[in-house]
């Protein structure tokens, strides 16, 4: 199954690292990543694969939200075919 997972807030030094701590940590593969900064604000897109995931997807898309308060962004996971159906034109 893929997962996709945004991350957006101002930039800060550790972000990367730490979204990427915590998804080796729990097995989850990082399939693609994009990522920029815009006038200071920290923006990034991953593909994920999460067949490896030691936690429900519930629990996981809780514990990226509360790692996201921890730093000061928002992250958030989503299913790869909602993310899909909610952006079709």
């Amino acid at each position: 199954m893929k997962g996709i997972i945004t991350v957006i807030g101002k930039d800060q030094v550790g972000i990367i690292a730490k979204v990427c701590t915590f998804l080796s940590n729990n097995g989850i593969n990082i399939l693609d990543i994009s990522q920029s900064i815009i006038q200071g604000y920290f923006n990034m897109l991953m593909i994920v694969d999460l067949s490896g995931a030691g936690q429900r997807f519930e629990e996981l898309s809780e514990n990226l939200s509360e790692l996201g308060d921890e730093i000061g962004v928002l992250i958030k996971l989503q299913h790869e075919d909602i993310f899909n159906s909610m952006h079709r034109v």
